[in-house]
């Protein structure tokens, strides 16, 4: 005797949203009914995975398979096999672009498999799925409303989770072009996505790691309109702004803030008192360096004279940025004292361009010329 029965009552396995959306019949005495009813009964994970294959290789255009690909994106990869899932994700997307639970499981899939640049499609796939179902128009019948808020609810919240999961992996890789790729992925999701400001000082450093230094200057100025709280970003953008000669005055400002920062923040758990004392003097370093060449760009001396003297303790261990403070502060001490020929001034414009011809680079030989024109002047001629 012929018998129908409705698989989706044989697995309910599927999950209750999925049974709604895979309702079909059978056939329980053709073969393929009866190779649906061992998938159904098989409890053995990687037999329940051949069995889903074999009948996806017999009966590729049977109405069950949107039922067996999302069955094997399960069973895939609670055996770890991710490739698989995501192949059969690919497959059941294909045959229902709206089954949001299978692309949810295919989500998680590529997250486990800790792959960037698979995380980036499938989050950008499930994305552009998740939002087509958030904007399907509320229907007409009053029965149907019901199960439509449910639908957009999860598709709404589907989307958000997407972007929290490009978050969370940009979190856990150490390679910062990686880093990077999955930022923008979520940015590019997501202009405004509430995870974006949680990152930015990620982002910022992976900018700098991977030399994309125009990247992290325009990040850190975003950033610093609305919030001065990371010395680092202010430091990065006072110097883009000092080397392009532009409004000094907001230069010397965020300078200030780095250097009230460095002074008042707090320790950071887990971090040894020497790590922190050190951190401090090369921020600190840093924004007097700033500060200092600002000054001197506008010939301002004296004040140049002072900012850079205060820097030389915490760039001590970057050569080039010591042998330009080394060089302008010995130009500082000529003008101040060439003015007045002030012989102590002038000495002090030798030694600190004696220090910068010592150290190789491009403002050696510049040094040694001005050291040859400094020690003819007043009492050293």
């Amino acid at each position: 005797m012929r018998r129908e029965v409705l698989l989706v009552a044989l697995l309910l396995a599927a999950g209750a949203g999925l049974a709604q959306r895979q309702r079909f019949t059978i056939n329980a005495e053709t073969p393929e009914g009866q190779l649906l009813q061992q998938i159904g009964e098989q409890e053995d994970p990687a037999q329940k995975l051949a069995l889903l294959e074999k009948f996806a290789t017999l009966y590729p255009n049977h109405e069950a398979m949107p039922w067996v690909w999302a069955h094997t994106v399960r069973v895939a990869a609670k055996a770890n096999q991710f490739d698989k899932a995501l192949e059969a994700g690919e497959k059941a997307l294909a045959l229902d672009p709206a089954d949001l639970e299978t692309a949810h499981e295919a989500l998680k899939a590529a997250e486990a498999k800790k792959d960037p640049a698979t995380l980036i499609a499938w989050a950008g796939k499930v994305s552009a799925a998740a939002r087509k179902v958030a904007a399907t128009p509320k229907p007409k019948e009053e029965d149907e409303v019901e199960d439509w808020k449910t639908a957009v609810d999860f598709a709404r919240q589907l989307d958000v989770y997407t972007e929290y999961s490009l978050y969370a992996l940009a979190l856990q890789t150490p390679d910062a072009r990686q880093r990077i790729a999955l930022i923008e992925a979520l940015e590019a999701q997501n202009a405004e996505s509430q995870y974006l400001p949680q990152i930015a000082n990620l982002r910022f450093i992976a900018y700098l790691q991977a030399g994309q230094a125009e990247k992290a200057v325009a990040l850190a100025e975003k950033v610093i309109e609305k919030d001065q709280s990371n010395e680092d970003m202010l430091l990065a953008v006072a110097d883009s702004y000092r080397r392009q000669k532009k409004d000094p005055e907001k230069v010397l400002g965020w300078c200030a803030k780095a250097l009230e920062l460095a002074a008042t923040k707090p320790k950071p758990e887990g971090v040894t008192e020497e790590v922190w004392q050190t951190r401090r003097r090369q921020v600190t370093g840093r924004a007097h360096f700033v500060a200092g060449m600002t000054h001197a760009a506008q010939n301002n001396w004296a004040a140049a004279d002072r900012e850079l003297r205060a820097a030389l303790p915490g760039i001590a261990d970057d050569a080039l940025m010591n042998a330009e403070a080394l060089f302008y502060l010995g130009l500082a001490n000529f003008r101040m004292g060439e003015k007045d020929c002030e012989p102590a001034r002038i000495l002090d414009a030798v030694n600190f361009t004696k220090q910068a011809a010592a150290i190789k680079g491009p403002y050696q030989a510049p040094a040694r010329q001005n050291l040859k024109a400094f020690q003819t002047k007043c009492v050293l001629r």
